[in-house]
């Protein structure tokens, strides 16, 4: 195995165009009350986080046709454009809150009809930006193609989203919707599905409830940025092109700002921003006037002292290391316990196009994996970074601490506690229940992975 060569990189770049594509055929009436909901606040996050974001929707399953395939090549009938491609807005919440109900069900003709609305906005442009979001519960059958196999269409269909740079993600609804739906049209569906997931690099979520649909659809792209750029240097004469990125990052919560409410509620022109200014002065009282910050100098306590240390000072002294990050030496994996792990793992890859670097980093990671070792590295990501970190594995990277920085605290024994503290069988068999109840998943499957679980306050 390789460690790198497993890792894709999908940059989601600002400035979204997304096409929803939604089912309102009959077997999917029972939640369009909630898809409503969703893609309302779906709008309503992008309109605070990514106004600029461009959006289409597109409903099939309608009694009537209105798309441009219809007019200018016929076919794709029971379609229905609701909105054309444009930058987000309060009346495209209004459109999503009223979607029409349907009285048949068509999937495939729908995709196409987005496809075509990206093509003949975007052309060429934009790649990486342009994604279809198809929601539907996929338990009727996809009707023949004229030519070839339903899989051969599908296929054709996906390698041109490929090559558009487009990407489908599928929320497929299912629970008490698909139980009387014949299980074999609904296998075939899912096959014909995860083709465009394969082929596009994109997921398909399958939820049970129509509650969980609220936590199917993420609002927010993040691009990912690079934390290092440089060599990764094994020896003087050895040195390796790589980039660092950060695999995981926690999302934090938006800061709260103050609010005024002096200002009148007839002035439509305030901004009710309440701004914080400091001024220093005296501590004897002798002066009232305002000290001005070229006078002033940081103070730091020494004792019962106080001792001013200049910026100037401060430069003079202050560790100053060289950017770069070099091979301390390796270790075996056994070595490096879970619990020192500090911070973020960080992701290394070679420097993309430099097929030399590509080379060698495959070469260290397969005899590292071979051998069940780790890299032990010192690592300055800036010039005159204050803190050097320093972390195992040069592909999968987390920070370690220094010797002196561990301290153990040995827990006592419960064995030494008198036997009425103890628990009886009855009592130690409902606690390991209790903790095998915390388990999010069965061993051995990650069901809740970080890139598909939105925060439901942010998301």
């Amino acid at each position: 195995m390789v460690i790198f060569s497993v890792i894709e990189f999908v940059v989601i770049l600002e400035q979204e165009k997304l096409v929803l594509l939604l089912d309102v055929g009959p077997s999917m009436h029972g939640v369009l009350s909630e898809v409503e909901k969703l893609c309302s606040m779906l709008v309503e996050k992008k309109l605070i986080f990514s106004k600029y974001d461009e959006l289409g929707v597109v409903v099939f399953g309608t009694e009537e046709s209105k798309n441009d395939l219809t007019t200018e090549v016929g076919g794709y009938q029971n379609i229905t454009v609701l909105q054309d491609i444009k930058v987000v807005d309060g009346d495209l919440v209004d459109t999503l809150q009223k979607l029409p109900r349907g009285r048949v069900d068509v999937v495939l003709d729908a995709i196409v009809v987005g496809m075509d609305m990206l093509i003949k906005k975007y052309k060429d442009l934009h790649k990486g930006k342009k994604r279809l979001c198809l929601i539907t519960n996929a338990i009727h059958p996809i009707k023949d193609s004229f030519e070839g196999s339903k899989e051969d269409q599908v296929m054709t269909i996906a390698e041109q989203m490929a090559a558009q740079g487009m990407k489908i993600e599928s929320i497929v609804v299912r629970g008490r919707l698909s139980r009387d739906a014949n299980k074999g049209v609904m296998d075939e569906n899912d096959h014909l599905l995860s083709i465009f997931s394969k082929k596009t690099r994109t997921r398909i979520v399958y939820v049970d409830t129509p509650t969980s649909l609220l936590g199917a659809l993420k609002t927010r792209r993040v691009t990912p940025v690079t934390v290092f750029r440089g060599h990764l240097e094994l020896s003087p004469q050895m040195k390796i092109k790589v980039w660092v990125y950060k695999k995981t990052q926690e999302e934090k919560f938006p800061t709260l700002k103050k609010y005024s409410e002096k200002a009148p509620a007839s002035n439509k022109l305030a901004t009710h921003q309440v701004k914080v200014s400091y001024e220093y002065k005296s501590v004897d009282g002798s002066s009232t006037s305002v000290i001005p910050p070229e006078q002033r100098i940081k103070g730091y306590r020494y004792g019962p002292q106080v001792v001013p240390i200049s910026t100037a000072e401060w430069d003079a002294v202050k560790f100053k290391p060289e950017k770069g990050i070099k091979v301390l030496g390796f270790t075996d994996a056994s070595k490096i316990k879970r619990h020192c792990y500090m911070k973020d793992v960080y992701l290394f890859i070679a420097e993309p196009g430099n097929t030399r670097a590509t080379l060698a980093v495959s070469a260290i990671a397969r005899a590292m994996k071979e051998m069940n070792a780790v890299a032990i590295l010192r690592c300055v990501w800036r010039q005159g970074q204050q803190n050097v970190v320093v972390g195992p594995d040069s592909f999968y990277f987390n920070v370690l601490p220094f010797a002196e920085d561990v301290r153990e605290y040995q827990f006592p024994s419960f064995n030494s506690f008198p036997a009425s503290w103890q628990p009886n069988d009855q009592q130690q068999k409902a606690a390991d229940e209790l903790v095998q109840m915390l388990d999010l998943a069965p061993s051995g499957k990650e069901a809740l992975l970080p890139e598909f679980t939105p925060n439901p306050v942010l998301e």
